[in-house]
This record gives C-alpha cells, structure tokens and sequence, in this order.
C-alpha cells in the first residue's frame, strides 16, 4: 500500500505562486513498525523519515490530506530521480500521465 500526503503549505517560491490548494505533496510506504515519508527538497535531495500511524494523525490537523493507493511501490522506485514532488509520486504508483505537474492535478486524477 502507498499513501500519498498532500501538503496545503510549502516553503517554495514556486509552488506557491502556480499551485492553489495543495503546495506538496509526499510518499508514504508501509514499514515494519510504521511508514517511511519520502520528503522530497530537491532534485537528488529526499529525506526519509520514518513515522507512525500518530502523526499521520497530527499532519491530518495542520491540513495535510491523504490518499491511499491500492498498489504496491513500483520496483525500480529510486526517490533520488526525481525532478519535484509530484515527478517522485507518479514514480511511486508507476502512473505515465505527462500533464499533472501540479500536486493539486495529481489529486484530482488519484481521487477521481
């Protein structure tokens, strides 16, 4: 199962300007005892943090919202090659779809 997090804020210029609702978005995959986040920063820069079920619940409050993937993680997914969020997302669940640049388009198509 893959779980993506949409963030409503970002630290980023950009995503601020072109992007309404959602400003980010991250990774969520099932771990041992809980999930690992794939944070992503920047071209060859993702940090992995490791969560429980908690602070999904926490990140819930401060506006974050999530969507469940029924799919497993694709096997070549290397978060490192990613150019922005939503490139390492669409990585995640294998989607092909070249005109969702924007984390609010890529949450339109996933709840769809």
């Amino acid at each position: 199962m893959v779980i993506i997090a949409f963030a409503p804020k970002s630290s980023k210029v950009l995503p601020n300007i072109f992007c309404r609702h959602f400003k980010h978005c991250a990774v969520l995959v099932r771990d041992k005892n809980g999930f690992i986040m794939y944070q992503f920063s920047s071209h060859k820069n993702v940090a992995e943090i490791f969560i429980h079920t908690r602070d999904i619940r926490i990140l819930g409050r401060y506006g974050w919202r999530f969507v469940y993937v029924p799919c497993e993680i694709n096997s070549g997914f290397n978060p490192r090659n990613a150019w922005t969020c939503v490139d390492m997302a669409k990585r995640a669940i294998g989607m092909h779809a070249p005109f969702i640049q924007t984390p609010d388009a890529l949450y339109k198509k996933l709840c769809d």
